[in-house]
């Protein structure tokens, strides 16, 4: 029952080229930065993100999109990682592009074993009429587009059907954990973590702070350690590392 690693690059060793990952956070909360590194150390290529967003240039995500590891990205959110444009425009990435709460429900479905489910959220756009630019090519023309996807009526309401989401393994930052994989996510980080935690096949948690069997109450718990593989346990200085993808202050 003692899912602790010995360390982040043990936890993601056997990751391989080609591999899918949900990966927690929303925008630089909540990111997995220490795993993310890890992964990047470890070198797999090829790999297909699910997340909200893809970091920004030099932090999370974008550290492995600047290396050419990322082929393929499900997200809603592109924001201000000039890199991910440049990949996205000249034919280097596929991006497919989900609004953000079908996101998260397409996550939270393929945790819960549900296939598919029907939402009104799209209807009328190319999300569901087909035709957003997945791939372009070198040359600027649109390479590959979304296929159409199925509409039904219920109760007078078009509704659209998305699928769930499963991938390999999924990459989260919880703020505290135990040794059998139960995790207590705080605050905007509760956002994407939860879900990505579920959809994946093998869940590797970095942790805050790591506590042991029975300390965290039952009614704090957000993931249940039954999703939860592998937990990597932070030092001070790596809980510590946070960053806020953009800061305003007074003059």
């Amino acid at each position: 029952m003692d899912k602790v690693s010995a360390g982040a690059a043990d936890a993601v060793a056997d990751i391989p080229d080609g591999a899918s990952l949900a990966v927690g956070g929303f925008g630089l909360s909540g990111v997995p930065e220490v795993l993310i590194r890890a992964l990047h150390a470890q070198g797999a290529r090829g790999l297909a993100v699910v997340s909200n967003n893809c970091g920004v240039d030099g932090r999370g995500l974008g550290v492995l999109l600047a290396a050419g590891r990322i082929a393929r990205v499900t997200g809603s959110y592109v924001g201000e990682n000039k890199e991910f444009a440049r990949q996205y425009l000249s034919g280097e990435l596929e991006v497919e592009l989900v609004p953000q709460g079908t996101l998260a429900e397409r996550l939270r479905a393929g945790g819960a074993g549900i296939p598919a489910f029907y939402t009104p959220a799209g209807v009328g756009t190319q999300v569901a009429d087909g035709g957003l630019p997945w791939r372009h090519a070198a040359d600027g023309s649109v390479a590959v587009t979304s296929p159409a996807k199925e509409i039904r009526t219920f109760r007078g309401r078009p509704h659209v059907l998305e699928h769930g989401i499963t991938t390999d393994f999924a990459l989260v930052r919880a703020w505290r954990g135990d040794r059998h994989g139960n995790l207590v996510f705080r605050r905007s980080a509760a956002n994407f973590n939860p879900l990505a935690a579920t959809a994946g096949r093998i869940t590797v948690a970095e942790v805050e702070e790591l506590v042991e069997p029975g300390e965290l109450s039952p009614d704090d718990v957000h993931v249940p350690g039954v999703f939860v593989q592998r937990v990597v346990e932070l030092t001070a200085r790596q809980a510590a590392d946070k960053h806020v993808e953009k800061r305003t202050v007074r003059a």
